[in-house]
């Protein structure tokens, strides 16, 4: 039985006639840049998270690099960025001209850990970035304090999070700017890159979106220089689609974790964690295990695709050499690094598929 770590093709066999019919309106209409659909799209994800402002723009990396420059801090100004996560955060921070700072992580939700944050500000920090890693909320209300407390910004990555809650708060709420990818593995995925920004500050939304557009409010004046970094019709169109089945697909998620729950009870490993359901919208199911590349290897041989989110943490990476990170300045992130494993999860893998994966994780840990 093959099971792969995200099934694509399973999720456009459900809606393959709305994604056609989508897709037949761009072409017909010939606008695939900006426009009608763009801005339908902006509208629907606006609702969805409560956002007041929503700027499409090109890929996640993109996001979070026009939500920093959007603050207009100073060149060199620090960012605060957990050890673990995908490099586009820590990136963006250096593409807006910023020092990214990395911070340990929670050894059981992976979430930046908040207890180590404060001693980390200084007085050249000029932002955080909690990451909702792998579909999980960080506890935003924490931050809120911390940020209020030292008078720095906030960015929240959401990029494997659309659809998550937690204490009642959404993401965006309680931060200056929301940054989302719309990468096709995500939970909610375009079918090639894009990315959104979210805010409730007009200001910054008015900021962001000249910026993603050659630094223009009108066609062809430029009040400054820019990037192009725009969300496409094509995208937008079939994002608008899936986003009316994204609460049904995250519950099917919510299902699954649960179903591994249950089948992994009896095995000594580390589960997901979540104090409240809507707090996690499982964007990957993360345990880790001993001897995790060779299990990863024996499952993959046998047809099925768990992944390593993220094999380096990020202090760690070559990118970062320079700055000599040894692996006591993050004992969490360097431990777990060669021990979490991404089992299959999205929202139309079955039960039977679970217990299989399960069956063979079982023979591997033996």
């Amino acid at each position: 039985m093959k099971i792969p770590l995200v099934d694509l093709q399973a999720q456009y066999a459900v809606i393959k006639e709305e994604i056609d019919a989508a897709v037949s309106l761009v072409l017909d209409s010939q606008s695939f840049i900006g426009g009608h659909f763009v801005k339908a799209f902006e509208e629907e994800f606006g609702q969805f998270t409560g956002a007041q402002y929503v700027i499409g723009v090109a890929n996640g990396t993109d996001a979070i690099t026009l939500a920093l420059r959007s603050l207009e801090l100073d060149i060199g100004v620090e960012v605060i960025v957990p050890a673990n996560s995908f490099v586009a955060t820590s990136e963006a921070v250096a593409n807006a001209g910023l020092k990214p700072v990395f911070c340990d992580v929670d050894p059981k939700t992976y979430l930046l850990d908040l207890n180590h944050v404060e001693e980390l500000i200084t007085a050249s920090t000029g932002a955080i970035i909690p990451v909702h890693l792998y579909g999980q909320m960080v506890d935003m209300k924490a931050v809120k304090t911390i940020s209020d407390k030292y008078k720095i910004s906030v960015i929240e990555d959401a990029a494997q999070a659309h659809g998550v809650c937690y204490h009642g708060i959404t993401v965006g709420k309680l931060s200056d700017m929301a940054c989302y990818s719309f990468y096709p593995g995500k939970n909610l995925g375009a079918y090639g890159d894009g990315g959104a920004v979210t805010t409730n500050d007009e200001n910054l939304a008015r900021k962001i979106r000249m910026m993603a557009n050659h630094g223009r409010a009108a066609k062809y004046d430029h009040e400054f220089e820019g990037v192009n970094s725009r969300l496409d019709s094509l995208q937008a169109a079939i994002l608008s689609v899936k986003l009316q089945h994204l609460k049904v697909w995250n519950r099917q998620r919510r299902l699954a974790a649960g179903i591994y729950h249950e089948q992994l009870a009896d095995l000594d490993l580390p589960l997901p964690t979540s104090d409240e359901e809507d707090r996690h919208v499982y964007h990957l199911y993360v345990t880790r295990v001993d001897r995790r590349d060779e299990i990863v290897q024996a499952m993959k041989r046998v047809g099925i695709g768990v992944g390593v989110h993220y094999p380096i943490a990020l202090p760690f990476l070559k990118a970062y050499h320079n700055r000599g990170f040894k692996p006591d300045d993050f004992p969490v992130a360097y431990e777990q690094m060669s021990e979490l494993i991404s089992l299959p999860i999205y929202p139309e893998i079955t039960e039977e598929q679970i217990a299989h994966v399960v069956d063979t994780l079982r023979r591997n840990l033996i």
